[in-house]
């Protein structure tokens, strides 16, 4: 004969202990689904099952939240391997980070913005310069380098986020006959339009540019 604890009271479930790293990692959730303008400390509480002021005991305000969620971002880009080919190392750090902000594409404006820089953030940085200076870049054109393919990186995945809202067949549709008011069929849209009309490839483009960009590094550093 079993006994039966059909009837035995339950323990009440304990929720885990709050922490800086759930409150961060619960803003994170918050800002994917809803973008930056949905995260206020009282939904973030809420999230959380606490009051807003049970926050600050962890995180001392929203600045020091978006700081702290954006070196978590930052902190989920593959870093360069040390001894690693530079630009084998800056390709792979590319389509790292291309990745982690189509996940999390309400950092993209955030990412260069924030005065404070995190721990993540900090050897994020340095690696890449690490990479960059190993591979016989100056330190001028080391900064350079940087910007120039952050500045790509970000950039395609603004367009990409954009053009991706687009319905390509409908795009190629409207330009097969010219809009009210207009002289002429815009002929080389309507090609290019029907060329991508069943399809585009934002990897093989973001590769392509991104080559294009490492070619020239490639031939600016060992020229000179």
């Amino acid at each position: 004969m079993t006994d039966d604890h059909s009837n035995a009271p339950r323990k009440p479930q304990t929720r885990p202990p709050l922490s800086r790293e759930r409150v961060l990692h619960a803003a994170i959730a918050i800002a994917d689904e809803g973008g930056l303008e949905s995260l206020t400390m009282r939904r973030l509480g809420g999230r959380l099952g606490v009051e807003a002021m049970s926050l600050y005991k962890h995180v001392a305000g929203k600045e020091a939240v978006l700081d702290g969620i954006i070196d978590l971002v930052f902190g989920e880009i593959e870093l360069p391997a040390a001894g690693a080919d530079w630009r084998t190392a800056m390709s792979r750090r590319a389509l790292s980070a291309r990745r982690v902000l189509g996940s999390h594409p309400w950092a993209i404006g955030m990412m260069e913005s924030r005065a404070a820089m995190g721990p993540a953030t900090l050897r994020y940085v340095d690696a890449v310069m690490a990479s960059l200076r190993a591979g016989g870049f100056s330190l001028q054109m080391t900064a350079q380098a940087f910007v120039l393919l952050d500045s790509y990186i970000y950039g395609f995945v603004v367009q990409e986020m954009s053009y991706s809202a687009r319905q390509p067949d409908e795009q190629a549709e409207a330009l097969d006959e010219p809009p009210p008011g207009a002289d002429h069929v815009f002929a080389h849209l309507a090609e290019m339009a029907a060329e991508y009309r069943h399809g585009y490839s934002y990897d093989d483009e973001f590769e392509f540019g991104l080559d294009l960009i490492l070619d020239a590094l490639e031939t600016y550093v060992t020229s000179g």
